[in-house]
C-alpha cells in the first residue's frame, strides 16, 4: 500500500517482548507483538528488540490502512489517521556496522486476524481510459483455507508478501511511503515465504523495520492498494560483514535478484539489471558486459510499487556456475 503522508507521531500500544531459546537449532527465538507503530525509517528510534545473528524473530504488523478498514462500510479516513504504511520495530542486530548487510530469511507470513482489505484509488491517467468517475472498490475479504474470498462467486490464492522492509538510513528519516537503497515501500511479490533479502547497513545495529503485509498483490500494485492485512511474520536474521551493497538483493531457491529504485520505472529497471550484472561480476566471475548481454536474453523482471520506480531484476541460479 502506498500513499504520501508527512512524518507523523508514533502510535503507542502496550508492548511485551519475549525471548526464549529456539527449539530448532542454534540461535534464540524472539517475539515482538503488535505495539508501537512507526511511519518513518529513523535511526533515532529506540530499538524494540535486539537480536543476535542467527536468531529467529516473530513480529506482528498492522495493515497499511492503520486498521481503519475492518468491516463492511469502513473507509480510509485520512482526516483522522492521515498516515499510511505503519511499520514495526526497529529490530537492532547486534554487531551490525555500516558496510555490513543484514540477511533476512522470510520463514512464514500469517494473517493476524484472518482477513484483508483493499480499495482502488483515483488516478488521472487511468481515468483517460476507464472514465472520469471511480466506483467505490473498498472491500474486506476473509482468508480461508489458503484462499482469499473476493466475492460470493470468486476467490483468489493466498499469496502473502512483505510490502515494507528497511534499515535506517544514515541521513534523514524517510517516511514509509517512498523507497531507496535502504529499502522502504518496495511492494515486490518476491519478498515472500522462502525468500531472503539482503539489506545494506548504514548505522550501528542496522535498525530493521518491517510492515505492510499483503495477502496478495499484482505486479506493480497499480491501483495503490493491495489486499492489505495485519500479519505475523517469522524472520531469521543473519549478518554478512562488510559487503558494501549498493542496494537491496533478493534470493530464492531458484534465482538471485537485484532491486533498482528510480524516479521512473525505466530508471528502476536499468538500476536493477545493472546491479545484477555487477553482482555476477563480483561474486560469480562474470565480466560485467557479458553479464549485461546475458541478462538481456535470460533475465526476469518483477515490478514493485509502480510510482516508486521499483524493479527487481532476476536470473536463474543455473547461470551462476
Amino acid at each position: 500500500m502506498s500513499y504520501w503522508s508527512p512524518p507523523p507521531p508514533r502510535i503507542a500500544r502496550p508492548r511485551l517482548v519475549t525471548d526464549r531459546r529456539s527449539s530448532g537449532g542454534s540461535g534464540a527465538f524472539h517475539e515482538l507483538p503488535l505495539a508501537e507503530l512507526h511511519y518513518e525509517f529513523s535511526r533515532h528510534v529506540k530499538p524494540a528488540v535486539t537480536v543476535e545473528p542467527g536468531d529467529t524473530l516473530v513480529v506482528e504488523t498492522e495493515d497499511a490502512f492503520s486498521g481503519q478498514i475492518r468491516k463492511e462500510g469502513d473507509h480510509r479516513d485520512r482526516t483522522t489517521v492521515p498516515y499510511g504504511n505503519p511499520v514495526s520495530g526497529p529490530i537492532a542486530v547486534a554487531g551490525a556496522e555500516p558496510g555490513d548487510a543484514v540477511v533476512v530469511e522470510v520463514q512464514d507470513i500469517e494473517p493476524l486476524i484472518g482477513q484483508c482489505a483493499t480499495y482502488a484509488a483515483m488516478l488521472p491517467f487511468v481515468n483517460f481510459h476507464l472514465g472520469p468517475s471511480l466506483e467505490d472498490q473498498t472491500r474486506v475479504c476473509r482468508i480461508e483455507d489458503g484462499r482469499i474470498i473476493w466475492s460470493e462467486r470468486l476467490s483468489i490464492p493466498y499469496a502473502p508478501m512483505i510490502g515494507c522492509i528497511a534499515t535506517a538510513p544514515a541521513m534523514g528519516s524517510p517516511t514509509s511511503f517512498p523507497a531507496g537503497d535502504y529499502g522502504g515501500n518496495i511492494d515486490l511479490r518476491d519478498l515472500t515465504v522462502g525468500s531472503t533479502i539482503y539489506l545494506p547497513v548504514a548505522v550501528p545495529e542496522a535498525l530493521v523495520f518491517v510492515g505492510d503485509c499483503h495477502a496478495a498483490q499484482g505486479d506493480g500494485e497499480f491501483g495503490l492498494a493491495a489486499l492489505e492485512m495485519p500479519g505475523r511474520v517469522t524472520l531469521r536474521i543473519d549478518l554478512a560483514k562488510q559487503r558494501h551493497l549498493p542496494g537491496l538483493r533478493l534470493e530464492s531457491a531458484e534465482e538471485i535478484g537485484a532491486v533498482g529504485v528510480g524516479r521512473s520505472m525505466e530508471e528502476g529497471i536499468a538500476a536493477g539489471y545493472s546491479r545484477l550484472a555487477l553482482w555476477l561480476e563480483q561474486d560469480y566471475e562474470w565480466n560485467r558486459w557479458e553479464a549485461y548481454s546475458l541478462l538481456t536474453q535470460v533475465g526476469r523482471l518483477s515490478l514493485g510499487f509502480t510510482f516508486n520506480g521499483i524493479a527487481a531484476a532476476r536470473v536463474s541460479k543455473e547461470y551462476l556456475a
